[in-house]
């Protein structure tokens, strides 16, 4: 009689293990975990915001509310040339490679790139260049602080100053 009954449990859990394995694609239980209960974010949709009073590991590249600031990297050749490959990069397909707006993309733009060799932006400050780079202009430029860093930036500046809106020679 034990012998039957053990028996039967082993037929019946070797056939409850079979059904468990073929039907572990189709009966799906969902355990909660702890990473599901959390501000998370999926591909595709906007990262979550920066916490308050955070520093980047770069250190602050401005303050909010004080002005441009001014350029911490001197305009040497190293420094133009790094920012010459980064312009080339991620501003000559709209400002074009004189920098006057004329970009492969930027001509199928609503509002066309600024030309970067007018007054206008040669009146500019440094700083006021490295704070469009970051923060870019709401509907015209996007802003370029994700993919550039700080030192990446002034790189850039200084390479529209220095050959973008450098007088051109007779």
């Amino acid at each position: 009689m034990i012998k039957r009954i053990l028996i039967l449990l082993v037929l019946v859990g070797s056939l409850g293990v079979a059904v468990l394995l073929f039907s572990y694609d189709i009966i799906n239980v969902d355990w909660i975990s702890f990473m599901e209960i959390q501000p998370s974010y999926k591909p595709m949709e906007d990262p979550l915001p920066v916490a308050a009073d955070s520093i980047p590991y770069e250190g602050a590249a401005y303050i909010p509310g004080m002005g441009a600031p001014a350029n911490p990297l001197p305009a040497d050749s190293t420094s133009v040339s790094n920012g010459g490959e980064l312009y080339a990069i991620n501003c000559v397909i709209c400002h074009g490679a004189q920098g006057k707006g004329d970009g492969v993309v930027g001509a199928a733009l609503v509002h066309p790139p600024t030309d970067l060799t007018s007054g206008a932006v040669q009146a500019l400050s440094d700083g006021a260049i490295f704070l469009i780079i970051s923060q870019g202009i709401e509907g015209r430029m996007p802003n370029l602080n994700e993919n550039l860093t700080v030192l990446e930036r002034w790189e850039v500046v200084n390479y529209i100053r220095a050959v973008i809106q450098k007088p051109s020679q007779p």
